[in-house]
């Protein structure tokens, strides 16, 4: 929601009048000055959108205040040409409505373009987020990072780098939601107080890594690439089981932790559905895009989200650090899910981090069965994970 200062008003005057926490308005308002307010500048309210609103009968600023649980001055702020004292039956007024349910749509098939209509959607409601685009895939989409929260601590999720395990980015999408609409309303979540873990972390969104692959899979091939694809896919016009990027690359095979003996035990040595890791380590831009991430941002942990198995798993030869396995043995209570240290698989993102920063890393393993997981499973994955998400930033 969108206002324009008048003389007198100042973010923590806003702040007061709207139940919405301070930081989350400086932050929602990066270029302005929060000490010295312009008059007829734009200030956004995080939190809020507006309604139109048609005065009925009996119809006073008061009455349509109290409804809402605001002051007056709410309504006045928004409707500035207005005479609060002569209001007019059929005249049209701008009430502010509080956020109190999510934004965004649970249980759909998520594919490229519903991930960019959240995006905006999030953006609108609570502009104290930042979204940046971090590099972009084989087709030129983006791959965006959703950056939360200013604190030292830096957490870092990402999802769908499989793209028949698309159901991973409607979930951390979903997770976000929760957490953004817990903290312009100041309820709790799990018995947290969510302001001071935004307040102490800042957390690390990627929802989609491989956005051309999850669009394969759910919308089917590009008219102009259709024969290259169906022939990497063995002559199948069905791409429900399709892992790899557009390019037939499998992007959780592509990092350089022994890469060499992934590359030398797979069966496929060419692009393929799944399973191929490419002719060199990091030769995707996908994959380039997520290290050059975790290098510059220097993350304190990292989370990627996959299916199925509901477990997760934390080792790499020993070099994982001992905090690991706090985080792991509170995952496990707070999800149910198994903790696995050890597995045979090497040259994934969560590998290479370990390896590379000496950092707790984790592979989460959604939900049960054979992907993609059906929508069905949905509210029991999400409120799994949804423990897993909040101790990967309160720990």
């Amino acid at each position: 929601m969108e206002v324009r200062v008048r003389s007198g008003d100042t973010l923590w005057y806003y702040s007061q009048l709207f139940q919405i926490p301070f930081n989350l308005l400086i932050d929602s308002n990066p270029n302005l000055n929060p000490n010295q307010l312009i008059i007829g500048r734009t200030v956004h309210i995080p939190g809020f959108t507006t309604q139109t609103y048609t005065v009925k009968g009996g119809d006073t600023f008061w009455r349509l205040a109290t409804r809402r649980n605001l002051t007056v001055d709410a309504l006045l702020l928004l409707n500035q040409n207005q005479n609060p004292t002569q209001l007019v039956i059929g005249q049209s007024v701008i009430l502010p409505q509080r956020v109190i349910t999510p934004v965004l749509d649970r249980q759909i098939e998520y594919d490229f373009s519903t991930l960019s209509r959240d995006l905006n959607a999030l953006m609108e409601v609570y502009p104290f987020i930042r979204i940046e685009t971090i590099g972009q895939s084989v087709l030129g989409k983006p791959i965006q990072e959703i950056r939360i929260g200013k604190g030292e601590k830096k957490v870092h999720l990402n999802a769908s780098f499989h793209a028949n395990e698309w159901i991973t980015s409607a979930i951390l999408m979903a997770c976000l939601n929760t957490f953004l609409l817990s903290l312009t309303n100041g309820n709790s979540i799990r018995g947290f107080s969510p302001l001071p873990l935004y307040e102490t972390a800042e957390l690390s969104i990627v929802p989609m890594v491989n956005p051309d692959g999850v669009d394969l899979v759910l919308n089917g091939p590009p008219s102009e690439m259709r024969e290259e694809l169906v022939g990497i896919n063995r002559g199948s016009t069905d791409f429900t089981g399709w892992k790899a990027n557009i390019r037939g690359v499998d992007l959780n095979n592509q990092f350089p932790a022994k890469w060499e003996i992934e590359k030398e035990r797979k069966e496929e040595k060419a692009p393929a559905p799944r399973d191929y890791p490419g002719e060199t380590p990091l030769s995707e831009p996908e994959t380039i895009a997520m290290a050059n991430l975790a290098r510059v941002r220097q993350f304190d942990r990292l989370l990627a989200i996959h299916t199925q198995g509901e477990e997760f798993y934390w080792g790499y030869e020993g070099m994982e650090p001992s905090e690991s396995i706090l985080l792991a043995q509170e995952f496990e209570r707070v999800s149910g899910y198994q903790s696995v240290r050890y597995i045979d698989s090497y040259a994934g993102y969560k590998d290479w981090f370990i390896q590379e920063f000496r950092k707790p890393g984790f592979t989460i393993e959604l939900g049960l069965g054979i992907n993609p997981l059906p929508l069905s499973q949905f509210d029991e994955i999400y409120d799994e994970f949804f423990g897993i998400f909040l101790a990967s930033i309160y720990m």
